[in-house]
């Protein structure tokens, strides 16, 4: 055959087509843009960022993760500042892939990575009850939160808030009951089914409910204008570092995790991230959301049986194809629906089943992940990440400053002090108190030999005490070995 695994990536991308479809949708509804916004990223995650090397079973376009971070950005600057955002989010993903930082991305602690992702599932869920009951979500997380409570009110009070959130309560069920059938049966990815069932039920009762709004392919692309340079300013800075950072750790840890699962050629993390930043300024140029890798569309790939990049490249036809040809079927899908879906992918994010061992062997690793997660829902996306981040560099940095102290009194001869470990800043008072606990008026026999390591703060520390200590008795400390020759 001239094509060997054709039949295998073909078979693939149709499978990936049914998955991305309504998570393309429902994304882009989620975040507060046009629906097709959704499918133009999907489809130049296949036809761009699929023909690119990097990670060759992937797959990439709009994803949940990204969601809160969008609809901020888009109430706080606009619609048009979107595709700025992302353009440039692009251009700075390419210049990291030209100088080598794709694999440093992976030092990322994984502990702030799972509490990034839990933070916005927390908030997509909480978000997305609210679009259920076809009702407006407040601003903030912890808003959204809060208001739970007044949601439920209008459920029991009002018959359409009611009857809209049955419709998305019967699409979760739909999705989490699809996936106890038999494999065979679970080809068809359940969500796609859930929302075909609940667009089937709200024609077949006549009620009101809240659809899709529908513009058409061309109509939904909207360029960044000339007056968007106009607004550019620090916030807006900030909100492109924030997408850049997001969106290239989610993908590659996405690479990471797909590697896991198949056995083809592993990824070239400087080279995805290329592919990524090539992606993300074309979709900035057409208006349309950021992209990413995401996980579910990957591991639908490798467990459909893809082969090649062909699959991804062929899922991006398919899409191309149905936003071209049918984008009136958009219209007849209830929001209820796609937020039912985006309530499930939001749970998903949540480490149920990661965060007990996490506290029971790594405590430290969970109490990053959890505050994490709060700081994202009570602040905001960017500095709940930079929170996370600042917590796992004091974590590490305490837990790698371990310093032992062990102190030997010899009738009539010196105090033998051994020094062990790591001596940091942040063991400091810890050293000086031991130190100042010492007889004044004995001769100190120093150990450093012991010592990994000796900051500059430490070495100050010990230079003050030993003089001070000699000013009671010359030559009443004896250093093993020197202090001059620690570094």
């Amino acid at each position: 055959m001239r094509f060997p695994t054709l039949k295998y990536d073909l078979t693939a991308s149709l499978v990936v087509f049914l998955v991305a479809l309504p998570l393309c949708v429902g994304v882009a509804v989620a975040s507060g843009v046009p629906a097709e916004l959704g499918l133009i990223t999907g489809i130049v995650g296949g036809l761009v960022t699929g023909l690119l090397p990097g990670s060759s079973l992937q797959v990439s376009g709009p994803a949940a993760g990204l969601t809160v971070l969008v609809a901020e950005t888009v109430q706080r600057f606009g619609l048009p500042a979107l595709g700025l955002v992302v353009a440039a989010t692009g251009l700075l993903q390419l210049l990291l892939g030209v100088l080598r930082w794709g694999r440093w991305f992976r030092a990322i602690s994984v502990a702030v990575v799972e509490g990034m992702l839990a933070g916005i599932g927390l908030v997509i869920i909480a978000g997305q009850l609210y679009a259920m009951a076809d009702r407006s979500a407040p601003a903030s997380g912890i808003g959204k939160l809060l208001g739970l409570p007044g949601l439920l009110t209008q459920l029991i009070s009002s018959a359409a808030a009611g009857y809209s959130f049955l419709i998305g309560a019967g699409t979760i069920a739909v999705i989490v009951l699809w996936q106890r059938l038999p494999a065979r049966v679970r080809v068809v990815p359940g969500a796609l089914v859930a929302v075909v069932l609940a667009t089937g039920a709200v024609w077949l009762l006549h009620r009101p409910v809240k659809k899709v709004e529908v513009k058409g392919l061309l109509d939904a692309i909207q360029p960044p204008g000339t007056g968007v340079f106009e607004q550019f300013a620090p916030a807006l800075l900030v909100t492109i570092v924030a997408f850049t950072l997001v969106a290239s750790a989610e993908s590659l840890f996405s690479a990471a995790a797909v590697d896991r699962i198949h056995d083809g050629p592993r990824t070239d993390y400087d080279k995805e991230l290329m592919a990524q930043g090539a992606g993300n300024t074309l979709c900035g140029v057409l208006g349309a959301l950021p992209m990413t890798a995401v996980i579910v569309r990957s591991a639908a790939n490798v467990q459909a049986g893809a082969r090649t990049k062909a699959s991804r490249v062929l899922h991006g036809v398919w899409l191309l194809l149905f936003a071209a040809l049918l984008p009136a079927a958009l219209g007849v899908i209830p929001v209820a629906a796609l937020a039912g879906v985006l309530v499930h992918a939001g749970f998903k994010l949540l480490p149920f089943r990661q965060l007990g061992p996490l506290w029971r062997e790594h405590r430290s690793e969970a109490f990053v992940l959890v505050a994490t997660a709060v700081a994202i829902v009570t602040v905001n996306m960017f500095e709940g990440v930079l929170i996370g981040l600042g917590l796992s560099v004091v974590k590490t940095a305490w837990e790698t400053s371990r310093l032992h102290v062990d102190t030997e009194e010899q009738p009539g001869g010196p105090v033998r002090v051994r020094l062990t470990g790591n001596a940091t800043f942040l063991r400091l008072p810890k050293l000086l108190d031991a130190l100042e606990a010492l007889p004044a008026d004995r001769v100190v026999e120093l150990d450093l030999s012991g010592l990994r390591h000796l900051d500059h703060a430490c070495q100050s520390a010990l230079t003050t005490w030993v003089e001070r200590h000699n000013a009671n008795a010359p030559e009443a400390v004896r250093l093993i070995p020197a202090l001059a020759g620690q570094t």
